[in-house]
């Protein structure tokens, strides 16, 4: 925030914001073999950290979502299980409406943003995965290895989780990827992608990066608050390389309208259903961990990186009190993740890396240096991110 942090006004902000999302005032609980969120009436935490408190643990009141502030920093954890980008940005846009009304002692407008005493709807609250029916078959077929960063580059001994924080301004990069046929997110996996192959001109392994997919609207849900994320998947062909900038954001352009077609879109959401119930129909923990330590593997073997873009931020009249935002999600996979926001006029990209060389970032940095954007390398930090309890861990 521009201000430092009142920490009386932040607890009213939390109290009154988690009164309209009583869903995820929620614990993770195991009961008669299988895992539930169950209704948690104890306060939602607020620590004086940066670091925050562990989930789903007695520092957090065993809930799934916390709170922090520091200096001018107010954060926001929460357990991806539960909600993705976009509902959290829901929670956010609440919490500062409440925050910045009271601190700055202004009315601010309540159009767009959920308020303490709305009636949630049905569509809000009811998984829509678990609702949904007749769904399409996902198509079977083998994905090749894809190129690894850390292999490639020998990192395999650098495991220190870091994040570069690189902010660019939001009317620069929106007029660049509109002139050469893109958008934030389809242009951001292309400079990585053309970063990466320049590093490795002689890798065999293709270069495929994820792009993150909102299954909402597939789904006819815009406003169901589950974590509902799928990817489509961008392959840095060989015949692309020596194409102009355009045309090969033309080509993920392509890519990403083919993989977001509904159709596509519910298949994929099939597919992760059918994997959730077999993972909810083995009988033992230990069973359930080699499932999903075999995903894992896979997943690591098939990108070479992830991007994420929830879209525009739209804090509203709140926007204003905004200094900075950033977006710091749990290192798992063995790959890069670039988290993308768009908040008060300029776009903020989190680089968070299984490693700590600036191999990558530098690589994406000259790409933008090309291409004439101007950028600034705001910091660079060790991730930090709280852990959260897991019962099937503990």
């Amino acid at each position: 925030m521009r201000d430092l942090i009142e920490p009386v006004v932040l607890r009213h902000a939390v109290d009154t914001t988690m009164q309209r999302y009583p869903y995820f005032c929620v614990e993770l609980q195991k009961k008669d073999g299988q895992y539930v969120f169950v209704d948690n009436n104890r306060p939602v935490v607020i620590s004086n950290s940066f670091h925050g408190v562990e989930l789903n643990a007695e520092a957090s009141n065993y809930h799934m979502v916390a709170f922090a502030y520091q200096d001018n920093w107010i954060i926001f954890d929460v357990f991806h299980g539960l909600t993705d980008g976009t509902g959290a940005y829901e929670v956010i846009r609440t919490l500062l409406y409440y925050y910045c009304s009271e601190r700055y002692g202004v009315k601010l407008k309540e159009e767009g943003i959920r308020l303490a005493g709305d009636e949630i709807s049905d569509e809000e609250w009811t998984d829509p995965v678990e609702t949904a029916t007749d769904l399409p078959t996902p198509v079977r077929s083998e994905i090749p290895k894809a190129l690894s960063i850390i292999e490639n580059a020998q990192l395999q001994d650098d495991t220190v989780k870091t994040v570069y924080s690189v902010a660019i301004d939001e009317s620069e990069f929106m007029n660049f990827s509109m002139d050469n046929d893109g958008s934030p997110g389809t242009i951001t996996a292309l400079f990585l992608s053309r970063a990466v192959a320049k590093l490795f001109p002689n890798a065999d392994d293709p270069i495929r990066v994820t792009l993150c997919v909102n299954q909402r609207k597939a789904l006819h849900k815009p406003k169901a608050h589950h974590s509902l994320v799928g990817g489509a998947m961008l392959e840095y062909k060989e015949k692309m390389r020596k194409w102009p900038l355009d045309r090969q954001a033309t080509a993920y352009r392509g890519m990403v309208f083919a993989q977001t077609m509904d159709e596509t879109v519910l298949a994929g959401v099939n597919s992760l259903k059918g994997l959730t119930q077999m993972l909810l129909s083995k009988e033992t923990d230990q069973e359930r961990l080699g499932i999903s330590a075999f995903i894992a593997k896979t997943t690591d073997e098939i990108l070479t990186a992830t991007v994420s873009y929830v879209g525009k931020a739209n804090y509203k009249e709140a926007e204003k009190y905004i200094r900075d935002f950033r977006t710091w999600t749990g290192a798992t996979g063995h790959y890069p993740c670039i988290e993308i926001a768009a908040v008060n006029g300029r776009f903020t990209l989190d680089f968070i890396q299984p490693f700590s060389s600036p191999l990558i970032v530098n690589a994406f940095l000259k790409e933008l240096d090309d291409s004439g954007i101007t950028y600034d390398l705001q910091d660079v930090a060790v991730l930090d991110v709280p852990n959260i309890r897991l019962p099937w861990s503990v």
